[in-house]
């Protein structure tokens, strides 16, 4: 057995392990709402099992197809993937919480940006690795395939999706040969727009204030943080036991959602917490080693960027929970529910094992364009 193989496997157990635990405290973060809300306790397993399902198989589709075929129609897909989020705004838009990022299906809402965030990473290695052989029109106009998509996600609003796409942009543009200075100037240029659209609207500049304070309003903007942090001084070190948490007895909004980590730290302790980061960190550590066996360079920047794709969102995620980063309203990849989160997640990681594939990688003809 070769070290790509090996690696793979650790990957694949690594994967299957963060599955497990993302099932198991889903259930006991939800069964309770699931049973006085629907009539089942088992609403949200069942749902969650049919998602992992339903995300498998495409992963699997997508790791049997050529990563070049993928690769090359980056442009289409995140056209595709755009259209679908300017329909949030439209009257098939879904509003919850004040923000319109659903399409209704009837039998599931379905969350464009979920899926922006890997059609724009492969959209943005695409563009940067091709960016010196355009001209400075080309340049201009294929952007629109950036700025469209962020625009978009502004007027849902959407912030944290918007920032999250922002920064594996900024990702997929380093990893490329995309030239320094440019790099370094869109950077900053980039840093002060993030920071106007954060104090543009009042309720972001309130939660950012809230963060820094929580106790400051304990009763509104900073309920959610404060029950989270007696979460996790309930669980201490050991935990007071799987299903046995009190904070998911509609005390912590988003208990099988968002703040899933605060469940789990409530009935698993330190402990627990400390597996969680460790699983994440392993995929991370595991995920760019497996970056490194690829014989392209492009196939290289594609399982980087879609590694780092799941591993941010992680870690922004215990940040948030933790209290440590402001409310941004993102969930603990593979682990939170949610269905079109659960599935697009499943799907990068199909997209790395299809990079790994000897067939599928991409090799740069002189022009610059994918053979």
């Amino acid at each position: 057995m070769t070290n790509i193989d090996k690696l793979k496997q650790y990957f694949f157990v690594n994967i299957s392990l963060i599955l497990l635990v993302g099932v198991i405290m889903m259930f006991s973060a939800s069964y309770i709402f699931a049973k006085e809300t629907f009539g089942s306790s088992t609403h949200f397993l069942v749902k969650q099992l049919a998602f992992i399902v339903i995300g498998t198989c495409a992963a699997l589709v997508i790791k049997v197809s050529k990563m070049s075929f993928w690769y090359k129609c980056a442009y289409f897909l995140n056209g595709a993937a755009s259209f679908l989020l300017f329909l949030t705004l439209t009257p098939l838009g879904k509003t919850i919480k004040g923000s319109q990022r659903w399409i209704d299906l009837g039998f599931m809402s379905f969350q464009p940006g979920e899926l922006i965030k890997i059609t724009i990473c492969l959209c943005a290695i695409y563009y940067f690795n091709k960016f010196k052989d355009l001209t400075v029109k080309e340049r201009w106009v294929q952007s629109l395939h950036f700025l469209i998509p962020l625009t978009l996600l502004v007027l849902q609003p959407d912030f944290g999706t918007f920032f999250i796409s922002s920064v594996l942009i900024a990702f997929a543009c380093f990893m490329s040969p995309f030239p320094r200075i440019y790099f370094f100037g869109a950077l900053v240029s980039g840093a002060i727009a993030v920071v106007g659209i954060l104090v543009s609207a009042p309720y972001r500049v309130k939660r950012l204030l809230v963060f820094l304070d929580p106790w400051s309003d304990p009763q509104n903007s900073g309920f959610q943080i404060i029950q989270s942090y007696l979460a996790f001084a309930n669980g201490k070190l050991f935990g007071q036991g799987v299903g046995n948490s009190t904070e998911k007895l509609f005390y912590l909004p988003e208990a099988h959602n968002d703040f899933i980590l605060s469940v789990i730290g409530e009935e698993t302790g330190f402990l627990g917490i400390i597996f969680i980061v460790m699983l994440f960190f392993s995929f991370t550590f595991i995920g760019l080693r497996l970056s490194l066996c690829a014989r392209s360079h492009i196939n290289k920047q594609i399982i980087s960027a879609f590694v780092f794709a799941i591993s941010f969102q992680a870690l922004l995620n215990m940040g948030v929970v933790l209290g440590l980063l402001p409310t941004k309203g993102l969930n603990l990849p593979l682990i939170s529910y949610g269905g079109t989160s659960l599935i697009v997640n499943l799907m990068a990681i199909g997209f790395i094992f299809s990079a790994l594939s000897f067939k599928s990688q991409i090799q740069t003809a002189p022009a610059g364009e994918p053979e």
